[in-house]
């Protein structure tokens, strides 16, 4: 099914659509981009992404995969971009375009370290990112990119946000809910073979923060010929799936999430209020 035909048949029962949307800080529309990437080679993923932005209706997030621009790379001395660079440009021409906030991690480089970093466009062309701060080991990222030492959360539309990035989500104190956020997002280059702990930490991340969770991982073979399912799904506060695309297909998932779900479950059960306080030492 191409992406246009998956919005022509399915679109109608995840939004109402009466003209344009009215926009609501009690509510957020999310468009999650389940992708194939093109291995090492950003002119293609800009090509391949940009068609697809297109076909996104009105919301208010957009979210792309981990190093969207080159798939897990771990070759960021041939790769890096800096933050002025064409794919960091890309989000932001996209975001403006298409009035939304664009999400997802990019190769940078600044003062002679490699980051992989989460960039989040929003459409008035103000930029906030996220280092990420888990580096997969096992593939050998501590070797190539310097980790991050920020736990932010961004406010957007009267939304508190946190961002994270693939392994992260693998270590629950640095995403705990210290601050009240409302939403925790994850991008992702997460492999098929490790596709049951991807779910089940999704879940309970979002049961352990009484958080909305999204969590948006890429699909097909990277240049390694590693295999990723995609699997990418939006959670409630109460860890209950409110909708999840389809394994290995190439597809645009929406969804919309509402400030009062989150206050009902929130006041109903006050489970946060029974957390352990902490420090997170850099």
């Amino acid at each position: 099914m191409t992406i246009q035909d998956f919005i022509s048949t399915n679109i109608a029962s995840r939004f109402t659509l009466e003209g344009s949307y009215l926009r609501n800080m009690n509510t957020l529309k999310l468009a999650l981009v389940q992708t194939r990437l093109e291995w090492e080679n950003s002119e293609a993923n800009h090509t391949q992404l940009g068609k697809k932005l297109s076909t996104i209706p009105n919301v208010d997030i957009i979210f792309l995969p981990e190093m969207w621009t080159t798939g897990f790379s771990m070759k960021p001395e041939e790769f890096a971009e800096t933050m002025d660079g064409p794919s960091v440009e890309f989000m932001k021409s996209q975001a403006q375009r298409l009035n939304a906030v664009v999400t997802g991690s990019v190769i940078i480089k600044e003062n002679g370290q490699y980051f992989n970093r989460l960039i989040w466009a929003q459409p008035e062309g103000d930029i906030k990112h996220y280092d990420k701060r888990h580096r997969f080991t096992y593939a050998g990222e501590h070797k190539s990119y310097t980790a991050g030492n920020a736990r932010p959360t961004w406010e957007y539309k009267g939304w508190k946000i946190r961002p994270q990035v693939c392994y992260d989500l693998r270590f629950p104190v640095w995403s705990r809910n210290d601050d009240n956020y409302d939403l925790l997002f994850y991008v992702a280059n997460w492999p098929e073979r490790r596709s049951y702990p991807w779910k089940s930490l999704l879940i309970a991340r979002a049961i352990e923060n009484m958080s909305f969770v999204v969590g948006l991982n890429r699909v097909g073979e990277d240049g390694n010929g590693i295999a990723h399912s995609g699997d990418s799904m939006v959670l409630d506060p109460l860890g209950e799936l409110i909708v999840s695309a389809k394994p290995h297909d190439e597809e645009i998932v929406l969804a919309e999430v509402s400030k009062n779900d989150l206050h009902t479950a929130r006041d109903r059960f006050h489970f946060l209020d029974d957390r352990d306080s902490f420090e997170v030492k850099e």
